[in-house]
């Protein structure tokens, strides 16, 4: 199960408060918002406006509560709120009504329009400086984001909550933010930065005496500790996190206890526990009516059953989870499901199913967070080609109006002088453009377009941190033993000739040439632009890379001549990019990521490519990789290696 469902219940920053405490505050606000509309309805036209911003801020409180169990009821309060606000001009209640409806529309699998409610929520929270809600927003688009996968800009979002609830001094939501942010690390599989914030999330909780998300921290604890391979850690935090819900009569803590207890219990091979437990988290969430929720766990039972060679019941569940997935287009559960049925299928004998089910996992898990992206960048392109059309008529209508002037001015001043003053201006002018021209060709040259913009429109470039990148090294064998057996000039020639063709792979997969050092060419793909394909982008360059070494080595070889043989690295992970230096810029990057992609290159054969075990995580369902041991790294450990081979 994964923490993705604890998410839903940091939505809203609400007091820590059992089922039977929230009724209570629910009728009492419903008490409190009868006897305003009372109040109201006596006072008339004489009422202030201060009653009717009363009344959106009960809704609103009333909505925090009722949401996650009657989300229809939530949305009908949400719209009668913002309807209100609009009304009145209150716009902290239209912020939050936006806020609201975004939210419910997350609880039903409607991501679309949620980002869309989200979006307006900030635009207009951020125009008021209402901090609270800039905070909320940011939140609840980077729980919408990570539920697509698309974890650059969860994670942004997330940062950017984070800071403001700092700044205001909100324990509740630096909490929940630290804990959201583990579970986009721990979905990245960096199980240790995920750890590190689920225990920043537990101490604040521990302070706050919030008993109901301090069970969030110890579920998402116990479920890194069972990535981890760690069960009987992983267990005692799920079952710590379980007294908890039981306590505060947390329903969705239960049923994803259970769940994460379940999946433990299934990785040590005991079955009947496991079913236990997942039979357990499903009854709840079918009380709740979380459906994403209910289609993983059908899934997760398909698995138990298949282990255990039940493979009628397993196809069964399967199915059941895959149908409910497409209906509310969860991708991550239907790139499961698909990747189950191939394996029950084929264990029936119907290769045929279990084909037909690999390729539309393959399908689901190329496209699902490259959908929206494209769609994105169709929106951008489609906007910049009005612009510029837009533009250019406006240049043509300004120069028509210029030649006019010109021609008005020339009779009235002399033909003569406006020629001539006109011939200067214009050579001047194209001179300068020239120029211009030069230099942004110079600048684009040695810095990534991105920071070339940033340094000519504020004069710096602020380093960034990236979460997830795939950085590559190459280096040629025996360098210092050739180079003394040709010429310099002849040395000299083969690097350019070799690194121009690496420079043209790159630039065809997009990927960021950060330097040479001597005979060594050092790359990165993810930045400075993060996008999620950066490591199988990596992969198809360094094939392309190799062949040309191949191809060039047969080349020199029919000539008599010393060819190079390549090694090549390469690792993913978290690196910090930007600008050295006051002059001759140079964009570079610092990390383990890089220290870790050198050893992977120092440790390859000629002609291979070697990476290390987080980009095989990454690339193994498209590429063939094999497994050829593991080298101690600094600061990581053992790190397993692989050599890719083939595509799949």
């Amino acid at each position: 199960m994964k923490k993705l469902l604890l998410l839903f219940t940091l939505l809203f920053l609400g007091q820590n408060r059992s089922f039977s405490q929230e009724q209570q505050k629910l009728d009492s606000l419903q008490n409190e918002l009868k006897k305003f509309e009372a109040a109201k309805t006596k006072l008339g036209s004489n009422a202030p406006v201060m009653f009717d911003s009363t009344k959106v801020n009960l809704w609103y409180e009333i909505i925090q509560i009722c949401w996650q169990n009657n989300p229809d009821k939530a949305m009908d309060y949400a719209k009668q709120c913002l309807s209100l606000s609009e009304q009145i001009g209150y716009k902290p209640g239209v912020g939050d009504a936006y806020s609201s409806m975004g939210c419910v529309q997350i609880v039903k699998g409607n991501k679309p329009q949620a980002l869309e409610y989200l979006q307006k929520s900030l635009t207009i929270c951020i125009k008021i400086g209402y901090k609270k809600g800039i905070a909320e927003a940011y939140n609840n688009i980077g729980i919408t984001y990570l539920q697509q996968g698309n974890y650059p800009e969860s994670l942004k979002n997330h940062l950017a909550s984070l800071k403001i609830r700092e700044e205001i001094g909100d324990k509740n939501g630096m909490a929940g933010s630290y804990h959201n942010i583990g579970i986009i690390y721990d979905n990245q599989k960096n199980f240790e930065a995920a750890l590190a914030n689920y225990f920043k999330a537990e101490k604040l909780n521990k302070e706050t005496g919030n008993k109901m998300w301090l069970s969030f921290n110890l579920c998402s604890i116990g479920v890194t500790y069972n990535s981890q391979g760690k069960y009987p850690e992983a267990l005692k935090s799920l079952l710590a996190s379980l007294q908890l819900c039981k306590e505060i009569n947390d329903k969705y803590g239960l049923a994803s206890n259970y769940n994460n207890i379940g999946e433990v219990y299934m990785n040590q091979s005991n079955y009947p526990e496991a079913l236990k437990s997942l039979l357990a988290s499903l009854q709840v969430f079918k009380e709740i009516g979380d459906k994403q929720s209910i289609a993983i766990t059908y899934s997760e039972m398909g698995r138990i059953y298949e282990k255990q060679g039940n493979l009628r019941e397993a196809l069964k569940y399967e199915t059941k989870g895959l149908e409910l997935a497409r209906e509310i287009e969860a991708g991550d559960a239907m790139k499961n499901a698909y990747k189950e049925l191939a394996v029950i299928d084929s264990s029936l004998g119907n290769f045929r199913g279990a084909f037909e089910n690999h390729k539309l996992y393959m399908q689901v898990n190329d496209s699902m967070f490259n959908m929206e992206k494209e769609k994105k960048l169709t929106s951008l392109q489609m906007q910049y080609d009005f612009d510029k059309k837009e533009s250019l008529a406006k240049a043509e209508n300004e120069k028509e109006l210029q030649k006019q002037k010109l021609v008005r001015n020339g009779f009235i001043g002399g033909f003569a002088v406006v020629l001539l003053f006109a011939g200067v201006f214009f050579r001047q002018r194209n001179k300068t453009n020239r120029e211009k021209k030069i230099s942004e060709e110079l600048l684009l040259n040695i810095l990534p377009a991105e920071v070339a913009d940033e340094i000519k429109l504020t004069g710096t470039a602020k380093s960034k941190a990236f979460t997830m990148v795939t950085v590559m090294f190459t280096d040629f064998k025996d360098f210092t033993k050739v180079s003394e057996k040709v010429s310099a000039e002849l040395l000299v020639d083969e690097i350019h000739t070799c690194f121009s063709a690496f420079d043209h792979i790159l630039q065809k997969h997009k990927i960021e040439k950060i330097k040479t050092i001597g005979d060594a060419y050092l790359c990165a793909s993810g930045l400075p632009v993060s996008n999620y394909t950066h490591a199988t982008d990596m992969i198809e360059a360094a094939f392309e890379i190799r062949n040309f070494m191949l191809q060039r080595k047969q080349e020199k070889e029919a000539r008599g001549e010393i060819p190079f043989e390549l090694r090549i690295g390469i690792h993913t992970g978290a690196v910090v990019a930007g600008i050295v230096g006051v002059k001759k810029y140079a964009y570079d990057i610092w990390g383990d990521t890089v220290n870790v992609a050198a050893r992977m290159e120092q440790n390859s054969e000629v002609g291979k490519i070697n990476i290390s075990g987080s980009t095989y995580e990454l690339v193994k369902a498209k590429f063939n990789c094999t497994h050829r041991g593991k080298i101690q790294a600094k600061n990581k450990g053992e790190i397993d290696m692989y050599f890719v081979e083939t595509v799949s």
